[in-house]
């Protein structure tokens, strides 16, 4: 069974997750630290439980969730794997990662491109990828059906969704991404978002203020 680690890395807060099961194989999704010490974190982390990890998967390639790519992909020695749509924000993100006074040491450019319905393997587990733009071009979410349980990116928080105000993102597209994809899901389904704490669909088909089903 998948076992879930979360990380809050950089300024920005954001949510890395490191997943794993009994063969100790373990994929790492949106890879955001940004500093030494949040690095030897999750390396520590990783070594501590012995993990191999054998994927780096992206839900989105906003800068504050890829500051890690560089770091994670050298370290371990592995392709990033994201949508096809997210090469529109890499082209720039060392100019966003000035404006913010981030460290971005390298832009990594994903090797794998996902897509809707794609199937992430690894150990004896494995994720389904949904596409699920609105908030940013190339949006995905990792879904398990077994546990169940969802990786939202920014997608959808606890009692909020993502900023539809900045290049790539749409209300309208991100409504029928969440009732489309997200809120068909079972109601027991665990929502752990890019940032904050988890959630349910069940509760934030209810009571989320901008997307409830009403």
């Amino acid at each position: 069974m998948i076992q879930i680690k979360k990380f809050v890395f950089n300024s920005f807060q954001v949510n890395t997750y490191v997943l794993y099961d009994e063969t100790r194989e373990c994929v790492i999704i949106d890879a955001a630290c940004s500093e030494p010490d949040e690095e030897d974190e999750i390396v520590n982390f990783i070594a501590y439980h012995q993990l191999k990890p054998v994927r780096l998967l992206s839900t989105h390639a906003h800068i504050d969730h890829i500051l890690g790519n560089d770091f994670i992909s050298e370290h371990y020695k592995l392709t990033l794997e994201a949508h096809k749509d997210s090469l529109r924000y890499l082209k720039d993100a060392d100019v966003y990662a000035a404006s913010f006074g981030l460290r971005l040491t390298r832009t990594v450019i994903p090797g794998i491109f996902l897509d809707d319905g794609s199937e992430i393997h690894f150990g004896s587990s494995h994720l389904k990828v949904l596409y699920t733009p609105g908030h940013a071009a190339g949006s995905l979410c990792f879904y398990c059906e077994e546990i169940p349980f969802v990786i939202s990116g920014d997608v959808l928080f606890y009692q909020s969704i993502g900023r539809t105000d900045l290049p790539g993102g749409n209300y309208d597209v991100l409504k029928n991404s969440i009732w489309g994809k997200l809120f068909v899901l079972p109601d027991h389904t665990l929502v752990y978002p890019g940032h904050g704490p988890e959630t349910s669909i069940g509760s934030e088909k209810v009571d989320n203020p901008f997307i409830a089903i009403g």
